[in-house]
């Protein structure tokens, strides 16, 4: 498989600079982009009894598709007719404004600078797919967790709520900075992306530990890469996505 192989801060550095890849834009009839769809479709199940509208794609360690999964499921909910805002909540490593083309001078990190949070809509841009819009990182502050974890990011998940009808975040890692277990505790859902045979059991168990001290609302994981048969496709990652959801139990697997 084309990526598997290749080194994973080579990986970390392709996404920083380049964005994600948009298979659900570019090739919406593609079999991996009825995968992405598959994630969204579970995900609504999962809000049969709990309204879920603000998401949080995560992982355990960096180069393993989360921000590559989050914003083509983001995509999908869009072409679905949903008014969709998607955050950029890596304000370490951001990359969302490579995936889409945008300018990244001001974002989340300068809105969580003002006081008047709930005036945001000056940092929303629009993106080249009908009904997303986008809320890039901003430039790199010194204090990102206390930035995500302030009054001023609960004023603006609230009013980010009101306004649309599906609100998006990627965020870093897991295990790598405290960011990430900070937000999961703000949003309605978590969805942990894991890749096949390169995140570990120990690293999965100590992402649902930190998940459980949050109080978050793991829906599921997606298993990226999962089949590892996508070496021909074009798209220079794997078919294989895996969505399992048992509101908190990664064990309870189902096959997107």
């Amino acid at each position: 498989m084309a990526l598997f192989h290749r080194n994973k801060k080579k990986l970390s550095e392709d996404t920083m600079l380049n964005g994600a890849k948009m298979i659900t834009a570019l090739h919406p009839k593609a079999v991996v982009s009825e995968q992405f769809r598959t994630i969204r479709t579970n995900i609504e199940f999962a809000s049969v009894d709990r309204a879920i509208k603000t998401v949080t794609f995560t992982s355990a360690d960096a180069s393993e598709g989360k921000s590559t999964v989050s914003a083509n499921v983001a995509v999908t909910w869009a072409q679905q007719g949903k008014k969709v805002l998607f955050v950029d909540a890596d304000l370490r490593r951001p990359t969302v404004h490579s995936t889409f083309g945008l300018s990244n001078t001001q974002g989340l990190s300068t809105l969580l600078t003002m006081e008047k949070t709930e005036n945001f809509s000056e940092f929303v841009q629009e993106s080249p797919i009908d009904n997303l819009s986008v809320i890039t990182s901003g430039p790199v502050p010194p204090n990102p967790s206390e930035l995500l974890n302030s009054h001023r990011m609960d004023t603006f998940i609230s009013k980010a709520r009101e306004f649309f009808d599906m609100v998006v975040f990627d965020v870093p890692p897991m295990l790598t900075v405290t960011d990430a277990q900070l937000l999961t505790a703000k949003v309605d859902g978590v969805i942990l992306v894991v890749r096949f045979g390169v995140t570990n059991k120990a690293a999965i168990t100590r992402t649902k530990e930190l998940l459980d001290l949050a109080h978050a609302n793991l829906l599921g994981y997606v298993m990226n890469d999962a089949t590892g048969d996508a070496a021909g496709s074009g798209y220079g990652y794997g078919y294989g996505y895996g969505y399992g959801y048992g509101y908190g139990k990664t064990e309870d697997k189902k096959e997107g």
